[in-house]
């Protein structure tokens, strides 16, 4: 181990490649000497389901384009939870910027949307209680903006049929 500096005590317990280490952590953090965002969470707190049978589908995007059919996203964060009475989805290390959640009350646990008559038989909802009209909500409609700190936000479910 090499003397430190006169002058200098090396911290206990600290060697170089611990030096170096910490240095290369420091880095990591940093891009072209910017400090990169911090990840956050976005919690989601389900209202209004009407039975607690089956599961919870919900997927966050950032795409517009594809918005609400996430399934078109290679991006977009998937959860799906079972359909209880504290019904809170979580999707974690979430990087700033803007997005919108859709998700489905999957009562059959089938895996996809029922409808009859192009009229989904199963819950919806999005983000921002957007509204719908005739056909899902656009992007713009169900965004909100995350920034560095968790963001908790209420989705509604509505059901047609």
């Amino acid at each position: 181990m090499a003397a430190a500096p006169i002058g200098m005590k090396r911290p206990s317990g600290m060697n170089r490649a611990a030096i170096r280490l910490a240095a290369l952590g420091t880095l990591a953090l940093t891009q072209g000497g910017a400090v990169l965002p911090q990840r956050t969470t976005v919690l989601v707190d389900v209202v209004g389901l009407r039975s607690h049978k089956g599961l919870i589908q919900a997927c966050l995007t950032a795409d517009p384009v594809t918005f609400p059919d996430c399934e078109k996203d290679p991006q977009a964060l998937h959860q799906t939870v079972p359909a209880a009475s504290n019904d809170v989805i979580a999707f974690q290390h979430v990087l700033p910027g803007r997005y919108a959640v859709a998700l489905f009350h999957d009562e059959n646990a089938n895996g996809r949307m029922d409808k009859m008559l192009m009229m989904p038989r199963e819950g919806f909802g999005f983000s921002r209680d957007a509204p719908i009209r005739f056909g899902p909500p656009r992007f713009s409609a169900a965004a909100f903006t995350l920034g560095e700190t968790q963001l908790t936000t209420s989705i509604r479910m509505r059901y047609l049929l």
